[in-house]
This record gives structure tokens, C-alpha cells and sequence, in this order.
């Protein structure tokens, strides 16, 4: 279903871009005599360009997975609250870059802070190439700015790590026993009132063999969670896994240009300049304000136009 909903897609694609160049067409044929019909050429060219942008992008996302719905993780480096709090920037940033997106985004799992911020995040990303998009993003964030929970005011670096994975389909083999599992149910934290911070409704599985830890808490019912904790379990062992394959191809065939996700991706630098860089493509914005409202699309499209690039290289 997955595959059929990708070709309808593509086929639409295919439908827009051809009934566009024929209208085009007719627009160039009329500006030659009319000087209106320019500015309806015009018009119709600002229409296409976005689409064609965005077609331009999905070209570029071959990969077996890219097509499907995403997990992402949020989490703070060591730092205290400060980490903490630019975790929950990065959360919020995401968000607001699905929104844009036009992309859902389901809140699997928060574990706020102390002071400030949050412990750790899981989202699910649902639409079409979320995951393609959203790859991109695995990997430490670093922050620099004047702390606001300093009262001295003095600048301060924070990190935090993201993770991204394809949510998979039930039919793909994940080797999955009730034996290698520990399940924990509890009380969910945080606001929720009657029913959700009173009933042990939250579900935390470990799994023992990998020590992947997978919460959630968002439902009323604990069946609910569970259920949704096992397919984002599934999720994590299905990404490791792949991982590893990954690992031992790269080791077969020796050294690669690609940084790998464990290495700092990017810095937003608040203070004493204002800046957001990406370290894998070099692509950078002056804007900061713009980008942690959401803004990524300049910073994916780099990335991707890189990997297709590395990859027509060889």
C-alpha cells in the first residue's frame, strides 16, 4: 500500500509538470502578443515553482525507507538545565518545521526536566517522505548563546543529540521474544489530569539484550501505549540493525567522506554573532530566529543535493 501510494504520487507529479509546460506554453505564445499575458506567465511560474522545488527534492530520496513516516528523538548532552532547555528548543523547532511541512506529528513521549526543558522527546512524523526529509537531522546540535540561567550572564555551549528512524511496516522481519523484553507500567508525569496521572496507564519497555529503552504515555489506556511502544521498539532494533549493516559495509569497503550521525551536524549561534551553520554542507543562515521557528528546508536541500552529488560520484 505503501509502494501504491508512492507511484500515485509520482503519477500526480507527472500529471502537474506536464499540464503546466502546456500551459506555459500557451502563456509564452501569448506574451509575444499581448502584454497581460506576460503577467499571467508570471503568475503562473510563482504557482509552479514551490511544487517544482519540492519534486525537485523528492527525486533525490531514493532510498529504500525515505518514502515512509518517521521517529524522532530528542535528547540533552551534559550541561544541566541548560541542555536540557535547548532540547526542548530543538523539540519545538521540529514541530514548528512540520507544521510548515504540512506533516502530522504525534508526541510519543516527554520527560521534562527539573528546572527547565526536557529529559528526552519521541515524536512520530506522519506524510509522505518524512523520513527522506528528516534523516538529514540525525546527529549533535550545538547551541551557543548568554544563558538565561545565568546570573551572571556569561555565554554558554550547550549540545543535544537527535536520532531518526523510518517507522517500519509490521511485515518487515524484527526479531521480537516476550523473553528479551522487561515491561514497566506507572503513572504518566507532567500535565494529564484525572485519568492520565492517576491510572497506571504509562508503559516503558527495556530491552534486555540492547538496553533500547522506548516509554510512552501520551494515551489514556495503557494498551494504547503499549502497543505503540512495541512499534516504536520495533522501530529502534530495526534501525540498529541496519546500522550495523551499514557499519560493516563501510568497513569492507574502507574510509568515507560522510560523517557519521555520532558527530556534530550543525551550531546555532545566538551570541556574540547570530548564525546557523551547517558543518556537512557548509550552508549557513543569518537568521537564527527564522530557523528555530522551522525554517530547515535550506538545510535539508543542501544535504540532500551533497549526498546525490556524492553518490553520481561514486
Amino acid at each position: 500500500m505503501r509502494r501504491q501510494r508512492a507511484l500515485e504520487a509520482k503519477l500526480a507529479n507527472d500529471r502537474f509538470l506536464a499540464e503546466a509546460a502546456e500551459e506555459i506554453e500557451v502563456l509564452i505564445e501569448l506574451a509575444r502578443e499581448d502584454p497581460d499575458g506576460e503577467q499571467e506567465l508570471k503568475a503562473l511560474l510563482a504557482r509552479v515553482e514551490p511544487k517544482l522545488e519540492r519534486i525537485e527534492l523528492e527525486t533525490k530520496m531514493t532510498g529504500e525507507y525515505d518514502a515512509n513516516n518517521a521517529y524522532f528523538e530528542v535528547h540533552p548532552g551534559a550541561g544541566g538545565t541548560e541542555s536540557a532547555d535547548w532540547a526542548a528548543m530543538l523539540l519545538r523547532m521540529y514541530l514548528k518545521w512540520c507544521e510548515r511541512r504540512g506533516l502530522g506529528a504525534e508526541v510519543i513521549d516527554t520527560q521534562d526536566a527539573e528546572e527547565a526543558g526536557i529529559k528526552s522527546a519521541t515524536v512520530l512524523v506522519k506524510g509522505e517522505y518524512a523520513y527522506g526529509y528528516l534523516k538529514s537531522e540525525s546527529g549533535i546540535h550545538r547551541l551557543v548563546r548568554i544563558s538565561p540561567f545565568d546570573a551572571q550572564g556569561r555565554r554558554h555551549t550547550s549540545f543535544a543529540s537527535v536520532h531518526i528512524y523510518p517507522e517500519v511496516d509490521e511485515a518487515v522481519e524484527v526479531q521480537l521474544e516476550d523473553k528479551d523484553i522487561r515491561i514497566d507500567r506507572f503513572c504518566s508525569s507532567g500535565p494529564g489530569g484525572q485519568g492520565v496521572n492517576t491510572t497506571y496507564s504509562a508503559v516503558r519497555l527495556t530491552h534486555l539484550s540492547t538496553g533500547i529503552v522506548v516509554t510512552c504515555q501520551n494515551e489514556r489506556s495503557q494498551i494504547k501505549n503499549l502497543a505503540t511502544a512495541m512499534k516504536v521498539l520495533r522501530a529502534r532494533l530495526f534501525e540498529l540493525e541496519r546500522a550495523k549493516k551499514e557499519e560493516e559495509l563501510a568497513r569492507i569497503k574502507g574510509p568515507k567522506k560522510d560523517m557519521s550521525w555520532g558527530n556534530q551536524i550543525r551550531s546555532y549561534v545566538l551570541q556574540p554573532y547570530r548564525m546557523v551553520k551547517d558543518l556537512r554542507t557548509g550552508h549557513e543562515v543569518g537568521d537564527a530566529d527564522r530557523v528555530l521557528n522551522g525554517d530547515l528546508d535550506p538545510f535539508i536541500e543542501a544535504f540532500l543535493k551533497q549526498q546525490a552529488k556524492a553518490a553520481l560520484e561514486g
